[in-house]
């Protein structure tokens, strides 16, 4: 593409920028040919490209993926870090708001599912204002474990994951629990990726004895320790370990994706299946003057 400039009554070809025809451009993209004014010019190994090959050459190039499907990702745990920074930033309003009202509004009690079902995930954001190694122990589980699968799982994988462990923590306490129960904490998302971690370490071969010990420790805190949602902790452990070996056991090739978030999708729908049975139930015992 040129462009006219008249120059002492006589018209003379000089080259512009095809993305700003008002600019000239003598610089040439080394890949195309085509002028590339300095706002259009990208340093490359070969010289100067223009914006348009480098992106194109960007589009070409292969996602780089983890061992487990994801797309890779250089630097910090992003996803860790906003999920601890959520449930930090949720527990210093829950001491600015006045009289509990955050922990009435948001926690999970199971007599509320069928009404406020928002509260099943919401829950996990929450934590027990009275006892402060309980948002501590576990933002440093989130944290650990977290440095563990975000990498190997990729950012969305990872995500689903624990938001899938949460809903279902909250699902062990619907099943397991009196109904007016109040439950608050993540607990039951990080014991789903205790489970993910077991079924990672599985499949990679690793010594999980040391994990299954934790484990279990902290399973045994749950019925010995008053105030322990020990039904979350269970749920989201059977759920993060069903999740986990979809993504880690699906095949390599075109459908993994398809195969991974069937899988997910799979134990999302179980444990929905799961809520609208126990809650028909609950409206059942109800309307025969049952109380639960």
């Amino acid at each position: 593409m040129s462009y006219s400039i008249p120059t002492d009554g006589a018209a003379t070809d000089v080259p512009v920028c095809p993305r700003h025809p008002d600019r000239v451009a003598y610089v040439r993209c080394q890949r195309c040919g085509r002028p590339a004014c300095p706002d259009c010019q990208r340093s490359a190994a070969v010289g100067i490209q223009c914006v348009d090959c480098v992106n194109e050459a960007a589009r070409s190039v292969p996602v780089a993926r983890t061992i487990f499907g994801g797309t890779v990702r250089a630097g910090r745990p992003i996803v860790t870090l906003t999920l601890i920074a959520i449930c930090v930033g949720v527990f210093i309003l829950e001491w600015l708001v006045p009289n509990d009202a955050m922990v009435q509004s948001l926690a999970y009690v199971p007599r509320y599912t069928e009404d406020e079902p928002w509260r099943m995930i919401t829950s996990a954001f929450l934590h027990s204002q009275g006892f402060l190694l309980h948002i501590a122990f576990n933002m440093y589980a989130l944290w650990i474990l977290g440095n563990a699968l975000e990498p190997a799982l990729g950012r969305s994988r990872y995500l689903a994951l624990y938001l899938l462990s949460a809903f279902a923590g909250s699902v062990g306490v619907l099943l397991l629990s009196p109904v007016n129960t109040y439950v608050v904490g993540a607990s039951g998302a990080i014991f789903g990726l205790f489970g993910a971690l077991f079924v990672v370490q599985r499949k990679m071969g690793g010594d999980v004895r040391q994990l299954l010990v934790l484990i279990a420790i902290n399973a045994v805190l749950g019925f010995v320790v008053s105030g322990i949602a020990w039904q979350a902790h269970l749920g989201g452990l059977l759920a993060g370990a069903l999740g986990a070996v979809a993504l880690v056991y699906a095949p390599r090739g075109p459908r993994r994706n398809l195969i991974q978030w069937g899988g997910l999708a799979l134990v999302a729908l179980m444990l929905i299946g799961l809520t609208v049975y126990r809650v028909a139930a609950i409206n059942a015992y109800y309307a025969l003057g049952i109380q639960l």
